[in-house]
């Protein structure tokens, strides 16, 4: 039998935890043994990574994203717009996707998370016009090449403009087609054991873009099969006034009738909630992942993380799509999170230490998973190293602190299941700036087919 390496990485600058400021060591794909401050690994280890110039936390979770909006930052005709306009504004253009589009568009994603310190990322991609039925296989492969850890979404659009919905009708899918690709996707990809390297979820975009009937079906189908659910809820007035006249009801009525309202649910988002809702929220387990820097671009609020907390829902964080954020950035999310919720809650109740818990152990709750979003003896070798010799750290004081409030922005190191996925800042084997440039070209491409 093979001897599974054991790997020391070795005193970090800062971490997370005084428990093992001085290292942690790796076995195969698992963390094996947390090291006190001075002490050494309890045997002998094969390699020893001096980490003394780095700060060390655990991978970051992004627990929303829309892959292929890459394609579209800062988009010239959704500029300066709300959501709904917004939406209006980019839907025909998303409507002409390409497979290579996908392809091209996942692999910046992903690369840039890998950058910014993200181990594991979900998806939401809903948008399946002719041609592109297979988009999830596009992206699992996308991952899979670069060793990201994914959670991807199935998800559907079938309430069209015809019917009452938001999205033009070419972008919508019948819903029997919906439900037996869910289904494929689930039995093809979908991993349950600790550990996993890819998860399917369900995911019906959101209130205005899906009917009662499909809500119901992909909440069966997910019982069924023991996956996830996930869904933008509660993200604009808008939203609440849609569903009102739409079904009579708020967004949280309107996910009680239709089955959702569980611990195997994750929302995108949820700004506008009363306090009723909030405590039905927490009661019930629903996740929620809060999207800071999309939810200011768009103007649509601000989440109440500390009630829902307070209340018993897991909160995570999501860069959400690249459209609406204009980057993929996950410690750069962090620190947006810490400034936006510091003007609600104030500075003492968000600390670093609290938005950083979000982007690792609450986006892991909101997951479904208790093997990723911590460092601890027997949880996956997912982490992140970053340097603090940048321009923008000269003079700091606090490492971990200074992480947060000066605004890192790239990990010089990072751990997928025990292999290093980023050196020396870095992407292991991808030809970045072919890749960039490519992208350019497909960008143009699609701009212009509107």
């Amino acid at each position: 039998m093979q001897h599974a390496r054991r790997l020391w990485i070795k005193a970090p600058a800062a971490t997370l935890e005084p428990s093992y400021a001085g290292g942690i060591v790796i076995t195969g794909s698992t963390i094996s043994e947390l090291i006190p401050a001075g002490a050494s690994p309890s045997s002998p280890v094969d390699e020893v990574f001096d980490a003394a110039e780095h700060v060390l936390l655990p991978g970051l979770i992004n627990a929303h994203h829309h892959f292929y909006q890459t394609l579209t930052r800062a988009f010239p005709a959704a500029l300066n717009k709300e959501l709904f306009p917004w939406l209006k504004s980019l839907y025909p253009v998303w409507a002409e996707l390409s497979q290579e589009m996908v392809e091209v568009s996942t692999q910046i994603a992903l690369a840039e998370l890998l950058l910014s310190g993200c181990t594991t990322a979900s998806d939401h991609h809903y948008l399946f016009p002719r041609g592109l039925e297979e988009a999830i296989d596009i992206q699992m492969a996308q991952a899979e090449r670069l060793g990201v850890r994914v959670h991807l979404t199935r998800g559907s659009m079938s309430l069209g403009e015809d019917d009452g919905g938001l999205p033009p009708q070419k972008t919508v899918q019948e819903e029997e087609v919906i439900l037996a690709d869910s289904e494929r996707l689930i039995k093809r990809y979908h991993q349950s054991d600790d550990g996993a390297m890819r998860r399917v979820a369900l995911a019906p975009c959101s209130p205005f873009s899906v009917s009662e009937a499909l809500m119901k079906a992909s909440a069966g189908l997910a019982e069924q099969y023991g996956v996830r659910l996930h869904t933008h809820l509660a993200e604009t007035h808008d939203e609440t006034e849609f569903c009102q006249q739409m079904f009579g009801l708020r967004p949280v009525d309107y996910l009680e009738k239709v089955g959702w309202l569980n611990n195997k649910v994750w929302l995108a988002h949820g700004i506008h909630f009363n306090d009723e809702e909030i405590q039905r929220l927490g009661r019930n387990g629903v996740g929620i992942c809060h999207c800071p820097s999309s939810n200011m671009l768009l103007a649509s609020g601000q989440c109440p993380t500390l009630d829902l907390e307070a209340a018993g829902s897991p909160v995570g964080l999501g860069v959400d799509g690249s459209a609406s954020n204009d980057c993929s950035n996950m410690i750069q999310e962090v620190r947006q999170a810490l400034l936006l919720q510091r003007l609600r809650y104030g500075a003492s109740k968000i600390t670093h230490q609290k938005v950083l818990d979000w982007a690792t152990r609450g986006s892991a709750a909101c997951l479904g998973r208790d093997d990723i979003g911590t460092i601890a003896p027997g949880k996956q070798a997912d982490f992140a190293l970053f340097r603090l010799d940048a321009l923008r750290f000269a003079g700091a004081g606090d490492p971990l602190a200074a992480l947060v409030l000066c605004g890192a922005d790239q990990a010089d190191r990072m751990m997928v299941a025990g292999e290093w996925r980023v050196k020396d800042g870095e992407v292991a084997g991808l030809d970045l700036k072919r890749l960039m440039a490519r992208q350019r070209e497909l960008a143009a491409q699609l701009a212009a087919t509107v």
